[in-house]
């Protein structure tokens, strides 16, 4: 199987100011980047008005949405967000939806009895109603009476469902049209999560990678560690993949966040685009060795810190 290069582009975390998304957009795409993604988490920025400001300056730029929870909205007005997304630019818009956290769900009072049963639901649903269908249903969470957009996108993107767990991921091979893989997504975990969801044909994979370019390699393993130790003690699902688990699980034991500083380099270059740019050249190759498609560079939360690390994503943008 040949090797292909996976689009590149920056996630908008969901800590930069909205009104910064229509200046980072127009200069991905000057530099020649392939897309942005934007982030909906509650109760931040909202993830279809990011987007649509960022599809309407510009021309060729990609853009993702990672991801819309599942309940937060109807499916119809979920349907009805995506196509009008398709509608400003056409071929441009990825959408994806997920479970979303359970808590903040509950916070809104939506919070559905089974997040598995609500998801396939409304993936269900959003797909037929983009394809064009008049669409009735009457399910644990989707209520629809013969509903039928009146402006369905010509050209239907795949829905990616932004999902962990072997379950989760079953579904998406089941009823989506790829995953979108929070970070750390490294090489060993997207081989795991295709193969959770059954490695069906045409399964569109998209990751996020938590990207910190420095200019050496301590200086960026040193700013990067205290995340790296947060995903530890919050048990992160996607860490088990990591080849050395056990062996990173034990370091950090013994030796807190100075142990994670000084881990091997290739552990380093397994879990993201961490270090020098050759470095992160270096795992995005990895990933698009085990099948991705799309990468999103997630730099710092912090505007200050994370902002700067665009030009280093035009600069991998031109490999």
């Amino acid at each position: 199987m040949t090797q292909t290069s996976a689009a590149l582009g920056m996630c908008f975390p969901r800590t930069f100011p909205a009104a910064l998304v229509t200046d980072v957009a127009r200069r991905l795409e000057a530099g020649g980047a392939d897309e942005l993604w934007v982030i909906e988490d509650c109760f931040y920025t909202a993830g279809p008005s990011l987007a649509a400001a960022a599809l309407t300056v510009t021309e060729r730029l990609t853009v993702g949405l990672g991801i819309v929870p599942a309940v937060a909205r109807t499916a119809a007005v979920t349907a009805m967000e995506f196509a009008t997304l398709c509608a400003l630019a056409p071929g441009r818009f990825l959408p994806g939806i997920g479970h979303g956290v359970q808590e903040w769900m509950g916070q809104m009072g939506v919070r559905p009895k089974s997040p598995l049963t609500a998801l396939e639901e409304v993936t269900v649903a959003v797909t037929r109603l983009l394809a064009g269908e008049s669409v009735s249903m009457d399910g644990k969470t989707v209520f629809l009476d013969d509903v039928k957009l009146d402006a369905p996108p010509a050209d239907v993107p795949p829905i990616l469902l932004g999902v962990r767990g072997p379950k989760s991921m079953a579904l998406a091979g089941r009823v989506g049209g790829g995953v979108v893989l929070a970070e750390p997504a490294s090489p060993s975990y997207v081989r795991a999560a295709v193969e959770q969801a059954g490695s069906p044909d045409g399964f569109v994979v998209a990751a996020f990678s938590a990207f910190c370019v420095r200019g050496d390699r301590k200086t960026a393993y040193e700013w990067t560690a205290p995340w790296l130790a947060g995903l530890i003690e919050q048990k992160n699902p996607a860490l088990p993949a990591l080849p050395f688990y056990a062996d990173l699980l034990e370091r950090y034991s013994a030796s807190g966040v100075d142990g994670l500083v000084t881990m091997p380099h290739d552990w380093w270059l397994e879990l993201g685009p961490i270090g020098t740019l050759d470095d992160a050249a270096a795992h995005i190759e990895a990933l698009e060795a085990a099948g991705v498609q799309h990468i999103g560079l997630f730099p710092d939360p912090e505007v200050e810190h994370g902002l700067p690390q665009l030009d280093y994503v035009l600069e991998l943008a031109k490999r």
